[in-house]
């Protein structure tokens, strides 16, 4: 195997483990922003200007906290699964496109913003984070605490509920476009705002981002650590740098979803108009993740048997019946 191509691999790596793990902390920060505003209060206000310095206090604080595990855990699982949080959110990322190809300044050296191109994009990514749900699985049995438990077992519920529907709202474009590949996925939608996917297919789109948010264990359906009901679930005996991880995993995941969401339905990194491909794919990524935060500050959660009757009953139907349409249209 070519020297270069395992350098440039590694480098790029490196790249995403200490972006994206930078990109978790500062989402936090926005995230409370947001809350914050939409809830008429300041946020963070203290530590350094407007409270930005607040990331690097969060973090401070959870590499010095002290790291328990409880007596009667079963202690190899219970270290193990936010690593496996945090890993299994990282490899799902190695076959996502970010930006398009681009020249490193003052060479010929052209650059692909992709880990692993591979054919079969879409079905990695997702099979990769689908396996991630069993970290708070894990993690929750392994606690040795009621709570921690319950979570476990929301767990179990949540990911036979939602990851059908994730699947099937994706089989309908994938269909109109006739691969899996996360790059012949964007260049299909060449040639400006009308031709997004997103247009012939919003009822996957509406599908997809519904299940997006269950599978981060995002608002309305964090069922896995409800505060109100379950303490904080599977993560409730964790703590310090453990407990990081597992908030790492969750925002990356959160990036994830919000990049396939664009690279599917959104056009990708194509241009819209006089705005370069790099910077429309930065600006959609964003307003998905805004939007993460916004359905947080505005949906009250919902309860274990409101999801499965969610996903079922009406979201399953619905992903079956647009993908027959589609299929009768595409004959």
């Amino acid at each position: 195997m070519d020297s270069a191509y395992i350098i440039e691999t590694i480098v790029k790596v490196i790249v995403i483990l200490t972006v994206f793990s930078a990109l978790a902390g500062i989402t936090t920060y926005f995230e409370r922003k947001v809350l914050a505003f939409m809830q008429r209060r300041l946020g963070p206000m203290h530590v350094g200007p407007y409270g930005i310095l607040q990331v690097a206090a969060d973090g401070i604080k959870l590499f010095t906290k002290e790291d328990i595990v409880p007596q009667n855990a079963v202690k190899p699982i219970f270290k193990i699964a936010p690593v496996f949080a945090a890993a299994t959110a990282f490899i799902a990322m190695s076959a996502v496109p970010f930006l398009p190809e681009f020249t490193l300044p003052f060479t010929d050296y052209v650059v692909r913003p992709i880990v692993a191109d591979v054919n079969i994009g879409v079905l990695f990514v997702v099979g990769v984070m689908a396996v991630g749900m069993y970290a708070p699985l894990l993690g929750g049995m392994a606690s040795h605490n009621k709570w921690s438990l319950l979570g476990a077992a929301r767990t179990v519920i949540q990911m036979l509920s939602f990851e059908v529907v994730t699947g099937l709202s994706l089989i309908a474009p994938l269909m109109m476009v006739g691969s899996l590949s996360l790059i012949d996925i964007n260049n299909y939608q060449e040639g400006g705002i009308g031709n997004w996917i997103v247009w012939a297919q919003p009822v996957a789109f509406i599908l997809y981002l519904i299940s997006g948010y269950a599978e981060t264990n995002r608002t309305p359906f964090d069922l896995l650590e409800h505060e109100a009901e379950v303490v904080t679930g599977y993560a409730t005996e964790y703590s310090g740098m453990r407990w990081g991880l597992f908030a790492i995993g969750e925002y990356a995941n959160m990036f994830t979803v919000a990049f396939i969401a664009s690279l599917v339905f959104l056009g990708g990194f194509n241009p819209m108009g006089f705005i370069p491909g790099g910077l429309a794919i930065i600006l959609k990524v964003s307003f998905l993740i805004f939007l993460f935060l916004w359905v947080r500050a505005a949906w009250p959660h919902i309860r274990p048997d409101q999801l499965m009757w969610l996903c079922w009953k009406v979201l399953m139907p619905l992903a079956v019946v647009n993908i027959l349409i589609t299929g009768i249209v595409l004959i």
